[in-house]
């Protein structure tokens, strides 16, 4: 994930010195074993009172962790909080990738990375009452190997044996090519009920409210439209250090809205209480309106530290069309950046010509060290020479709409991979007409598809803008039923085994990964092995690095822009930490201003 601290740190976080109370993927935990808090978060903020968020989208299952239908967020959430279900360990986001303790209180691991063994914390307790036992975790890992998510039949795999060890403890053994990732992704994972999970029928999407451990428990459920949390008033883990200061409302309401304009009408009546905005114009002239005008809404602009990662139209290569890298690069340098930054988002973004733009991660204007291009040898086509010497930037216009010379170099780039004009029609050598469908998910992306289409249309090629509603779009993405579709990939300064769900050869032809491009590519393979294997910061740097030159040279997405600043607006009763750590603003550290404590 995402952050910009300690990255000159020693190479192993616990080498053979018993258990910890933390264990980070490179270098040390910051805080120490008698840590009170996490320091972004305010341990006397006060309790009670409800927030309202509103996402876009719909849903029909509260189980998250299954391929069938569409999952609640909220339940088990990176932004609104994992409020339902809980992990082994808890994610520090003022680190690169630390992990403190929850329904684990020590952890263990050598300096080969071999094993991991986790101690429960005797504390810890299931909804209902029930204690956290080893078998309850050992009856997780093997309910998400069969019927979980691919990404978490992925992470699973790697242990060649779970074990329990003692009344309290339970051991992982990693085979050998586990990767150094892999203790700390199993410790991120949902730990579930074995007496009250209905293992037969798990995969099978529902809404029945599912017990777990978390701070919340679900009380009521509108499908599709609301799902709302209440505090569970017996929680185990409200006083432990990792949680003060965080789940600070008596009731969470998570509203699902069809699209961006109906989200932001209801956020200026009050229906939903914080607002992130994308919006740059929206941003700027879209918050004149009485709330803001008297003071009863806050814009809040939060620097942002970590990598941009890649926003941008992924292309999908499983369609034969595009399964041409040349014809990739070619589509990829006929997006116009500049005038669509000059008159849709009066000039607020920056292109994005890296997934790990804004941190040391990145490729971009980076000659390849000897290191990289080591790694790389055995693969000598897989990086174009402008991307390896880091001279590469993509096509740039001077914002007119009208570039002559932008155009002609698009033009030639399509003559190269194979292309020619008849008449009005861009073809290929048989005659057939270059032309392709962009799929989006309601109407936000369509001044984006629309200015890329018309640039596109200039030069021959037919596009199709198509939109549909959450639910199709949900399932075509699903399916990779699909040319082109806008997406969003967040990155960090810890990308590590998550990225064989994104590129991995292995998750190509597997429903429901989040291998959009379907990339099946030895090289990119060979450099997530070696980022997740590296020992020291600097060859982690190395290794991302040369993963970056090899996905850009892939040319999988068109890479549009990102912003600077992260936006948040909210009504005022909705109060924050003085201190925003390295991932940004942390919802679930937030509090009702109103609260009266009598969620204490």
């Amino acid at each position: 994930m995402t952050l910009m601290v300690a990255l000159a740190m020693p190479a192993l976080a616990i080498a053979q010195n018993g258990p910890s109370h933390a264990i980070a993927m490179h270098g040390e935990p910051a805080l120490p074993a008698d840590f009170t808090h996490f320091p972004y978060a305010n341990p006397d903020a006060p309790k009670g009172g409800r927030v309202d968020y509103a996402l876009q989208g719909s849903f029909d299952s509260l189980n998250p962790f299954i391929v069938q239908g569409d999952g609640a967020r909220g339940l088990f959430d990176q932004f609104l909080g994992s409020n339902v279900f809980e992990t082994l360990l808890m994610r520090s986001r003022d680190e690169p990738f630390t992990l403190y303790p929850l329904i684990a209180e020590r952890v263990e691991t050598d300096d080969a990375r071999s094993f991991i063994e986790f101690t429960l914390d005797p504390r810890a307790r299931f909804s209902d009452g029930e204690p956290i036992t080893p078998d309850d975790v050992i009856f997780t890992m093997d309910l998400l190997l069969e019927k979980g998510r691919p990404i978490y039949q992925n992470w699973i795999r790697a242990a060649d044996k779970i074990e329990k060890v003692g009344e309290r403890g339970v051991r992982f053994t990693f085979k050998p090519d586990a990767g150094r990732e892999a203790p700390l992704l199993i410790a991120g994972l949902p730990i579930l009920p074995k007496h009250a999970t209905d293992a037969e029928n798990f995969d099978k999407s529902s809404l029945k409210p599912m017990i777990a451990s978390g701070p919340y428990v679900v009380d009521s459920v509108r499908p599709g439209e609301l799902v709302v949390l209440k505090r569970n008033r017996d929680y185990w883990a409200k006083d432990i250090p990792s949680k003060r200061g965080f789940d600070n409302y008596d009731e969470v309401r998570i509203n699902y809205i069809r699209d961006d304009n109906t989200m932001f009408e209801s956020f200026k009546k009050g229906v939903s209480v914080i607002y992130e905005e994308t919006d740059t114009g929206r941003w700027s002239t879209g918050y004149d309106f009485p709330a803001v005008n008297d003071g009863r809404v806050i814009k809040d602009t939060f620097p942002v530290e970590f990598p941009s990662g890649m926003y941008g139209f992924v292309m999908n290569t499983r369609r034969a069309m595009l399964d041409d890298r040349d014809l990739r690069h070619a589509l990829a340098g006929l997006f116009d950046f500049e005038w669509a930054n000059r008159n849709l988002f009066n000039g607020a973004y920056v292109r994005t010509q890296s997934y790990y733009a804004g941190s040391e991660l990145s490729s971009s204007g980076v000659p390849a060290s000897a290191a990289e291009r080591e790694l790389l040898a055995p693969f000598p086509d897989a990086v174009l020479p402008s991307i390896m010497d880091g001279t590469y930037k993509l096509p740039a216009s001077d914002g007119s709409g009208r570039d002559r010379g932008f155009l002609q170099q698009g033009f030639e780039a399509l003559k190269a991979a194979g292309y020619t004009l008849d008449g009005r029609r861009l073809v290929d050598e048989k005659g057939q007409q270059l032309s392709f469908e962009i799929m989006l998910n309601g109407k936000s992306g369509e001044p984006l598809a629309m200015a890329w289409a018309r640039t596109l249309g200039r030069l021959g090629i037919s596009t199709n803008i198509r939109v549909v509603d959450s639910a199709q779009y949900l399932q075509r993405q699903r399916t990779y039923d699909f040319d082109m579709m806008l997406m969003r990939y967040t990155s960090s300064l810890s990308p590590g085994a998550e990225q064989i769900g994104r590129w991995g050869s292995s998750t190509r032809d597997l429903d429901g990964t989040y291998n959009f491009a379907g990339v099946a590519d030895p090289a990119v393979d060979a450099m997530i092995d070696a980022l997740v294997n590296a020992r020291s910061q600097e060859d982690f740097v190395t290794a991302v690095r040369a993963f970056d030159r090899v996905l850009l040279s892939g040319a999988y997405v068109v890479p549009l822009y990102h912003q600077p600043d992260k936006w948040v607006a909210r009504w005022k009763q909705i109060q924050r930490p003085e201190e925003t750590p390295v991932y940004g603003p942390q919802f679930p550290t937030w509090w009702n201003a109103t609260a009266k404590g009598e969620g204490q």
